[in-house]
């Protein structure tokens, strides 16, 4: 096991909470990283511990423990994944509906993660530990496009740039009924469904929660729709077109009853096709747009209508 790495600093300028300080002198350490190597007495300021709240002084004398990352437990798995995009920062893939983002009770394998583990040996250690640094979530019967970080510099980054909404995502989803107006805001803060704890819904004590849309056509008595989500809550699309009464086709969590469909849909109709941020080392526009796949697009060409709104 290798050795952890020290560094020494000198403070010219006083004021500001040694855990801000630190993670801006070490870039690849996030502020909650420097927290616990401070609890775990690895920081020390002119030979003594002191609290994340310290406010450096100065003429301190900092020295710095930074331990190996951790190896973790996951194990690769050679899972079929398509990447769309690599390089030494970052990678994009293109997630098929059926696969779980991370591990998970009653899902201990056969994930995302797992199949990052084997198919991109580069990894840097995430958060302190040796996996894929996953930027963002899809559910795991929504398939498309999936954001991974490759240190925790640009993992930062990038989920700055969601904090800042300077990333695009747009997903497809087919919804019961026929939704008007033909484009639309959604505004309804999102948290646990007081009924039924094993699902979100909305409520006023929520958190925020934004959903634009727009219609891309009417097929028989259902609506696909173009959504762009300006937040990222949990279960966020299905859960506002839900509330309006227009649950994704497929959800059982959140839908009426199963929609009667040739082929049969195994899984919700929702599917995360566009991608756009900038790159956080380059600074270069990344644009990324995948089709539906065969399985929803079959669903669309048997059904009677499709005439744009």
């Amino acid at each position: 096991m290798k050795e952890p790495t020290q560094f020494a600093f000198m403070v010219n300028q006083a004021g500001e909470r040694i855990d801000r300080w630190l993670s801006a002198k070490l870039p690849d350490a996030s502020r909650s990283q420097v927290q616990r190597w401070l609890k775990d007495g690895l920081v020390t300021v002119n030979g003594r511990l002191v609290r994340p709240s310290y406010r450096v002084a100065a003429g301190d004398r900092l020295q710095v423990i930074v331990p190996q990352p951790e190896v973790s437990e996951l194990l690769p798995e050679n899972i079929p994944l398509e990447i769309l995009y690599q390089d030494s920062a970052l990678l994009v893939v293109n997630k098929p509906a059926g696969m779980v983002v991370h591990p998970a009770p009653g899902h201990p394998n056969g994930t995302l993660v797992n199949a990052l583990l084997y198919h991109v040996p580069d990894l840097a250690g995430i958060g302190g530990v040796l996996r894929p640094g996953i930027v963002h979530r899809l559910d795991k019967e929504t398939s498309g496009l999936l954001l991974v970080a490759k240190n925790d510099s640009v993992l930062r980054a990038l989920q700055a740039q969601f904090k800042e909404r300077q990333v695009e995502k747009r997903y497809l989803a087919l919804l019961a009924g026929h939704l008007t107006p033909g484009r639309g805001r959604i505004e309804a803060s999102i948290g646990r469904d007081p009924r039924q704890r094993q699902r979100m819904w909305v409520v006023p004590n929520g958190r925020p929660a934004v959903t634009e849309y727009e219609v891309r056509g009417y097929y028989d008595s259902f609506t696909l729709v173009e959504v762009h989500l300006l937040t990222g809550r949990t279960h966020q699309i299905r859960v506002h077109f839900a509330y309006l009464r227009h649950p994704v086709v497929g959800d059982s969590v959140y839908g009426f009853r199963k929609p009667r469909l040739s082929p049969p849909l195994d899984r919700y109709f929702l599917h995360a096709y566009f991608l756009r941020f900038l790159h956080p080392d380059t600074g270069e526009t990344l644009r990324f747009e995948v089709l539906l796949p065969p399985a929803l697009q079959a669903v669309l060409d048997r059904l009677h209508g499709g005439v744009e709104a």
